[in-house]
């Protein structure tokens, strides 16, 4: 990943120290080197161990009304931790056992510090051991795991997810690699998830996100120096990122400030390029022209008040339309269909070199033949493929992890030069130079036909108004989820355009109380 993204307060002034952004996910190696760079910078280890099961305690006082909790305990430092949440528990008069996955002598270092600490009986970590419990704090592992469990472990974490009572779980569940979000076997799955310092892919991406419940990211008192170094595994996506790009409309601006955005649709599914020429115009785009075969003209000149709609020449060439250069963000895909004109049509947008969003059809029209497009694309193209379409683009996942959702977004940008948005609950946003970007605010009601087609739109209109490709995709993504959050259930796809001035309203309001100066830099 060749820049960073980090932010200081702007209250601070110009000599304030840059801090690792709110927003920044961590893989679980870059958290461990943080704790180990942590004593040089003036923090012990187990000033953190103690801090980070303090900050277990009381999420679980918090959460939970006093019942009997059973801590499960792993040999490293995830293992510390639950014995420090096991005596603070204690203390404040919750009845609490302790259960050891290995042995006692196996722990070393700060982790044996903390046993030594809680001072009371420890039982080996068996399916028996949750007899009785109320409340299981799971501290077996930590969050690098890679590989199944084994057997006797897989058989204890079954227990646990049979056991019928509440989980809390301390980094995430046993089983679920932070890194990716994936489980290698079996996982628990937790009703609280409590971490530390900054969140990790994992948290975000699925099936991790479901696995770990609420999610809480405690401040344990990591130093800046220890953190200063690391470059950022990946984002959550955020106001912060983009906003600084975002176009706020000008008093002094007009129509044409705000861009123009050239659609080109279809002659069956014009539902598909409708939505995404309201979307376009609604999100910020000055004007949107939705170019169209002649047979599928009347249709929509007489369906869009907002929205230029112009008839193709009969071959559907495209040099007509594209002679104003004042159109200077372009759009196919929804409701293109897959006839083979579809295919020059795309590859003579992308040759104009102007801004581009390709969408659904545009994508797997070149099915069998993905080079054909991915050499003809440039660094202000973003690319909004669902799984299906990436398989046919980048080809399919051959192996059980397939490197996780992260790294084929990030391959894919970089082997493309686009930006890329992997489109799912957990949309990943990947740009070539090696920054991903996870959305976390995507309700499960998106689901639904069209919603993809708006947020199309909504891509090429902010491109249109003049945000860069990743900038504009983040920001599309963001508010597509934010919109449709606040329409809850019940949602069509045509409600979504309807409901952005809403959501614009919302990142106005958030961006006018932000106390922060961020900005991405090398």
């Amino acid at each position: 990943m060749s820049e960073a993204y980090r932010c200081s307060d702007a209250r601070a002034g110009r000599g304030a120290r840059a801090r690792l952004s709110p927003h920044a996910l961590l893989s679980p190696q870059q958290m461990g080197s943080a704790d180990r760079a942590a004593p040089a910078a003036g923090v012990p280890g187990v000033r953190l161990m103690e801090a980070a099961g303090a900050a277990v305690a009381r999420a679980v006082q918090e959460r939970w009304a006093p019942t009997r909790v059973l801590v499960l305990c792993g040999p490293g430092n995830n293992g510390g931790d639950g014995f420090v949440a096991a005596r603070l528990l204690r203390d404040a008069g919750w009845p609490v056992r302790v259960a050891l996955w290995g042995s006692r002598d196996a722990l070393h270092g700060d982790a044996a510090w903390a046993a030594d600490s809680w001072g009371g009986p420890v039982e080996p970590a068996v399916p028996g051991s949750l007899d009785g419990a109320g409340l299981i704090v799971d501290a077996l592992l930590g969050a690098g795991l890679s590989r199944a469990p084994a057997d006797e472990l897989q058989a204890l974490i079954d227990a646990v997810n049979a056991a019928a009572v509440p989980v809390c779980a301390i980094d995430v569940p046993t089983g679920l690699d932070g890194a990716s979000g994936r489980c290698p076997g079996a996982a628990i799955r937790a009703d609280l998830t409590v971490t530390f310092c900054r969140r990790k892919p994992g948290h975000l991406l699925l099936p991790g996100r479901a696995l770990c419940g609420a999610l809480a990211c405690a401040d344990i008192g990591m130093p800046d120096a220890a953190l200063e170094s690391i470059v950022p595994e990946a984002y959550a996506n955020h106001p912060d990122l983009w906003s600084e790009a975002f176009p706020w409309p000008r008093s002094d601006g007009h129509k044409y400030h705000r861009g123009h955005v050239l659609a080109v649709g279809g002659e069956r599914m014009t539902g598909a390029s409708r939505l995404a020429c309201l979307a376009a115009a609604r999100i910020g785009a000055g004007l949107v022209t939705l170019a169209v075969p002649p047979a599928a003209w009347a249709i929509q000149a007489g369906a869009l008040a907002s929205v230029m709609v112009e008839a193709l020449p009969p071959d559907g060439a495209l040099a007509r339309a594209l002679a104003d250069p004042r159109r200077n963000a372009l759009l196919i895909g929804p409701g293109l269909g897959r006839e083979p004109r579809g295919k020059s049509q795309v590859l003579e947008l992308l040759a104009s070199g102007r801004s581009c969003v390709l969408d659904a059809d545009a994508l797997s029209v070149f099915s069998g033949q993905p080079d054909a497009l991915l050499q003809a694309l440039h660094a202000q193209c973003v690319l909004t493929p669902h799984e299906g379409e990436f398989a046919r683009l980048f080809g399919p996942v051959t192996d059980g992890a397939g490197g996780g959702k992260l790294r084929r977004a990030r391959d894919a940008a970089r082997r493309s030069g686009a930006v890329v948005v992997l489109k799912g609950a957990d949309t990943v946003i990947a740009a070539p130079d090696g920054r991903c970007i996870i959305n976390d605010n995507a309700p499960p009601t998106l689901a639904t036909a069209g919603s993809g087609d708006v947020l199309a739109g909504c891509i090429v209109g902010l491109l249109a108004a003049g945000m860069p490709a990743l900038e504009a995709a983040c920001a599309a993504v963001w508010l597509h989820g934010l919109a449709a959050d606040r329409l809850g259930w019940g949602l069509l796809a045509e409600d979504l355009p309807g409901a952005l001035p809403g959501a614009l309203a919302v990142l106005a309001d958030m961006v006018r109380d932000s106390g922060e100066a961020c900005s991405w830099r090398t």
